[in-house]
């Protein structure tokens, strides 16, 4: 009777499960067909832009997010790709009279944030307006803003306006509580992804270079901030670095915004824009609606492609996840495009930190080989370091922005002793049996012998050896050279374009464009994405588990939660990496 019982269970959560993936199909196929469905935008209408979900370089396929339904981490993204084209169909929409930005934190990199920005006064130029509205405006946030027609502020609200500031984390008294020894190995007097585990503060060297290009990259926002207010830049450095606002009425007075005044009366006077009655309704459309829109048909010959990687996120061995860049999965996506015909030039879109020194190798030695055949070019976004400097400095030509990170050419591994936290903490003891001297080198619950250092250190000297000489080879210039721009040191793309290591200022229809142009197809090709994308179906039933889960511990910690995300990157590292530090964190 109990076996039956069993078996009847058994068959109805089945038929449950069963039932539910069903509903999801069906659901999915109405999702998909409704999204095929022309969306109608009423005239005078108003783009509303609130850009409050993290900013990927590409949004990740959601079907269902349409009708409603949001599966965690799915739902938490928008794409750079969908802003920007939103922007662009919206300026050549004669339904559309304006773009509305109600921003008040925006989660992006430097890079993403200037192609937006850039975009919007694309948009500004076909004479269209663009309004702004805070009640809680970020320094990112603000950076978009600036490029308003007028800006409107709360009376209540907050502007920060008080420069970049960069946040590392030390975990050195930690490990001395726990008594964990970190046994480091690194090449570069700059390379600072190890000091938090052996240090309670910056180097000076790492003090150095973090003040050298946050103050480039502050400068350089800072004067395109005043060329849209007509301002000086020494004006606003003032304002800037005295926090001399600290009001809206402040803001004002600094001629940051143009108004202090409520959001409605920011609405009237989009209405009186758009030539609507004030007692009428202003038709506002969310950008989640908007990226629905039909924009330009794709045209150029289909035998004419440019290949345009995505790699974002850590360089990783293996596949990866999907907002990772695993060695095997970009190294087949550069391989493919090499290896069809139908593409004439590849551009790869890099935004990654670093990460693993073997797959940063793997995918190099795919570009080399697809260099031979036809050109690639490196897009820079937010950030393009050490791995990620190791993948563009293989491509032709590399194209970054003014306040892109890059450089960071170092090499380090990380090899900790547990011994003392096993033996003194959790009175573990452990005894090794070994065939030879090294078997079991390197292992977690002895110190290392002062042979087995020397070894690993010759390996991370080996390593940093070859990203130099090929990093040398890439810009055309000696080793010794390069090398004096190396050591581990991060700059920004102002000084790596005076130091040679980028080539042209630009986003990624910069580096498309220069692809076309370098084969001759410029008025006629067609874009082709890769690698390709998880279908909807595969990241639910594939990652939901970990995504709910990824939720569930960052509703649950809430401002603890990037404490847990530099946990778990510590946790996954393995092998020698080039990387930038763990944490970089611009305010």
């Amino acid at each position: 009777m109990l076996n039956f019982l069993k078996y009847v269970l058994a068959t109805v959560v089945g038929l449950l499960i069963f039932f539910f993936i069903g509903i999801l199909i069906l659901v999915g196929i109405a999702a998909s067909s409704s999204s095929k469905d022309e969306v109608k935008i009423a005239k005078s209408s108003v783009l509303e832009l609130k850009l409050d979900k993290r900013i990927t370089e590409r949004e990740p396929e959601n079907p269902l997010q349409e009708l409603g339904f949001s599966f965690g981490a799915l739902s938490s993204l928008d794409g750079l790709d969908q802003i920007k084209k939103a922007i662009r169909t919206a300026k050549n929409d004669e339904n559309i009279e304006g773009i509305f930005l109600n921003l008040s934190l925006v989660d992006a990199g430097m890079g993403k944030l200037e192609e937006i920005r850039n975009e919007l006064i694309s948009f500004k130029e076909s004479g269209k307006f663009i309004v702004s509205y805070g009640d809680m405006t970020s320094e990112k946030a603000y950076y978009l803003a600036s490029v308003a027609d007028k800006i409107y502020m709360s009376p209540m609200g907050t502007l920060e306006f008080n420069g970049m500031s960069s946040e590392v984390i030390f975990f050195k008294k930690l490990l001395d509580k726990l008594d964990i020894d970190v046994q480091i190995f690194k090449v570069g007097e700059y390379k600072s992804a190890v000091e938090p585990f052996f240090l309670e503060k910056m180097s000076e060297a790492n003090r150095e270079q973090v003040n050298s290009f946050l103050n480039s990259i502050n400068n350089y926002q800072l004067a395109n901030i005043a060329k849209a207010r007509g301002k000086t830049a020494d004006e606003l450095k003032n304002v800037s670095e005295n926090m001399l606002v600290r009001s809206p009425e402040d803001a004002k007075r600094f001629g940051l915004i143009t108004d202090v005044a409520y959001y409605d009366e920011a609405i009237n006077y989009m209405k009186e824009q758009a030539g609507i009655e004030l007692d009428n309704k202003l038709e506002m459309v969310s950008f989640s609606k908007y990226k629905k829109v039909k924009g330009e048909s794709a045209s150029g010959s289909l035998s004419n492609r440019i290949a345009v990687i995505y790699a974002e996120g850590d360089i990783v061995d293996g596949e990866g996840d999907e907002d990772e860049i695993g060695s095997l999965r970009y190294a087949d996506a550069i391989r493919q495009a090499r290896l069809d015909d139908n593409i004439k030039a590849v551009v790869l879109r890099i935004s990654s930190p670093g990460g693993s020194a073997l797959a940063s190798d793997v995918i190099w030695r795919e570009i080399q080989l697809t260099k031979e055949k036809k050109p690639v070019i490196a897009s820079m976004s937010d950030v393009a370091a050490s791995g990620g400097y190791y993948l563009a400095m293989g491509c032709d030509t590399i194209v970054a922005h003014p306040n892109t990170i890059t450089g960071s050419i170092g090499v380090f591994g990380v090899i900790p002793n547990i011994q003392g936290f096993l033996s003194n903490k959790l009175g573990i003891t452990v005894d090794h049996v070994s065939t030879g001297k090294f078997s079991d080198s390197p292992t977690l619950t002895r110190p290392m012998t002062n042979v087995e250092k020397q070894f690993t250190q010759n390996q991370i000297d080996q390593i940093y050896e070859v990203f130099t000489s090929k990093a040398a080879q890439g810009r055309s210039m000696s080793q010794e050279q390069l090398k004096s721009y190396a050591s581990g040191r991060v700059w920004s793309g102002i000084e790596a374009k005076e130091r040679n290591l980028v080539d042209v200022y630009g986003g990624l229809e910069t580096a498309i464009e220069l692809a076309a142009a370098r084969v001759g197809i410029s008025d006629d090709y067609r874009i082709k994405e890769l690698p390709r994308r998880k279908s909807f179906f595969e990241n639910l039933f594939g990652d939901m588990g970990s995504q709910v889960k990824e939720q569930s511990v960052k509703a649950e910690l809430g401002e603890m939660y990037p404490y847990y995300k530099m946990y778990k990157k510590v946790e996954q590292v393995q092998g020698f990496q080039a990387r930038m530090p763990f944490e970089l964190n611009l305010q």
